[in-house]
């Protein structure tokens, strides 16, 4: 007899690195081919909608459950927002990949900011090989606000 128990995973249950870099950086970049990025930005906006949190501290809490790595401040001011994230898989794809994306960690970031700060927001990624990380630069208008 099959249980719930059975048929949905713990959200405790660890998945092998080697799984999750498999889809992420050859399955999707090959069915999507050159819109991977644009598609994975959407995606990225998608997801925060369907998770929705209130605080900056609340992120950090889902991008370590997602998997996606450790989301640090680094810089804040009126109208941009500086973060770095890394992580032993991100040091792995930027040693490893001539190119890959982080436009689902910046689409994310973007509707998260986005929603907080009721205005109109986009996130810009920047891997940084040589330390190993990514920085995103959030960026909005408080003009431009969310009706």
């Amino acid at each position: 007899m099959i249980t719930s128990e059975n048929t949905h995973p713990s959200e405790h249950t660890n998945v092998p690195a080697f799984g999750y870099e498999l889809i992420r950086e050859i399955l999707i970049p090959s069915l999507l081919g050159k819109e991977t990025s644009a598609i994975l930005y959407w995606a990225g906006k998608d997801l925060a909608r369907k998770y929705p949190l209130n605080s900056f501290d609340e992120m950090i809490d889902f991008f370590e459950k997602a998997g996606w790595g450790y989301l640090t401040i680094k810089d804040e001011s009126k109208n941009e927002l500086q973060v770095e994230l890394t992580s032993p898989l991100i040091s792995e794809r930027l040693r490893k990949k001539e190119i890959s994306t982080f436009q689902l960690e910046a689409g994310f970031l973007a509707q998260q900011v986005e929603a907080q700060k009721n205005v109109v927001a986009e996130a810009y990624e920047h891997p940084k090989r040589r330390a190993k990380k990514v920085v995103f630069t959030i960026k909005w208008d408080n003009k431009d606000t969310i009706e």
